[in-house]
């Protein structure tokens, strides 16, 4: 690992720093940066996670995607979290909290629309950036698009009756072309292009110009990382300035949720025996959300100033921090998660057939 990986933390905390300053000392630029957008979706920072997430993609091998099938217990496991469980337990962590023990120190009259915003939040699975994660926890590339791809697909119809469900509307306005353009941008299109370069740099069975790329590269990726990181956090630094505690507020319900869901999603790898390269990108995907549909539809239902796109806006601040301790807990865990009694009973049947 290098001196830049080793450190990313603090590189992180120094970028959410500098975010909320820079967005706070000069907001008419982080404004104009923010206004450069489609459907709800930010260009800059779509190009920035292209960035980060082509390096990823460039590791994918498409015909080795058939073999994805021996994850079925990852597949299982994250489906079940992200569509049984997570959209429920924020709903029962929104009542808790914002709903019942933080109430009076909220404003009454946005009760309801901040935990409408968390569970809107909580409905949509994260899509690019758990390429991010899920290589910096040396997850299994193939079984990560092959899980991004799924829950894109069941997103399309199980969005709207969700969050309906849970909200006790009749019916809920679906931003498709947020949802549609997101999901070409940040998955079909850096797909193509790393399928493309690939391609290009491969001859036969020698990978070592595509190794090369890759090493050269990867700091770019990192990079790109923290630079999203200085744009989410200076497009709300005037928010933050001005209303901490509430943002302060929201963030609890949606840290114990990810901390939850993402613990939930590994120990039920580790108990079925899967292996600990699918359950760290199962336990992050099983935690993470696709912000950008959830900040549209919040908007779209209850409107820009409403608690419920504050509340959305929120699970973007903590998106990127809250995930890399995710990472971090998976990774140092990895050799507890390997003594499990099932994951080392599937392994040994699988050297014995090999």
């Amino acid at each position: 690992m290098s001196l830049f990986e080793r450190y990313l933390t603090l590189w992180v905390a120094l970028c959410i720093v500098a975010g909320v300053a820079l967005g706070h000392t000069i907001p008419g630029a982080f404004h104009a940066v923010g206004a450069l957008e489609v459907a709800n979706v930010n260009l800059p920072v779509a190009v920035l996670i292209w960035l980060m997430i082509i390096p990823m993609l460039l590791k994918i091998d498409f015909s080795a995607l058939s073999e994805v099938g021996r994850h079925w217990r990852g597949i299982g496991v994250t489906l079940f979290v992200n569509w049984a469980v997570k959209p429920f337990s924020m709903a029962l962590l929104g009542w808790l909290f914002i709903g019942y023990l933080f109430r009076p120190l909220l404003p009454a009259d946005q009760i309801s629309s901040y935990i409408a915003g968390l569970i809107i939040l909580a409905a949509a699975p994260c899509t690019a950036m758990v390429f991010v994660w899920s290589n910096l926890t040396r997850g299994e590339p193939h079984f990560t698009l092959s899980q991004v791809a799924l829950n894109d697909a069941i997103m399309v119809v199980a969005f709207a009756p969700v969050v309906a469900l849970l909200l006790g509307l009749s019916a809920i306005t679906v931003p498709w072309n947020t949802l549609v353009l997101s999901v070409v941008l940040y998955i079909v299109i850096p797909v193509i292009i790393a399928q493309v370069i690939r391609k290009a740099l491969i001859s036969g069975d020698d990978t070592s110009r595509l190794q090369a790329l890759l090493a050269r590269i990867q700091p770019v990726s990192l990079v790109a990382l923290l630079a999203t990181l200085v744009l989410l956090f200076g497009f709300q630094g005037e928010q933050i300035i001005a209303q901490p505690a509430v943002i302060a507020l929201l963030a609890v319900p949606i840290l114990i949720q990810v901390y939850f869901n993402s613990g939930l999603a590994y120990l039920l790898n580790r108990a079925t025996g899967e292996a600990h390269c699918v359950a760290g990108p199962s336990a992050l995907i099983g935690a993470s959300n696709f912000f950008e549909l959830a900040v549209a539809a919040a908007i779209s239902l209850f409107g820009f100033n409403s608690g419920a796109a504050l509340a959305t806006v929120v699970g973007v601040l903590i998106e990127v921090p809250v995930m890399l301790s995710v990472v971090a807990i998976v990774n140092r865990s990895k050799g507890w998660y390997e003594r499990g009694a099932a994951v080392r009973r599937v392994s040994e049947t699988a050297s014995e057939k090999a």
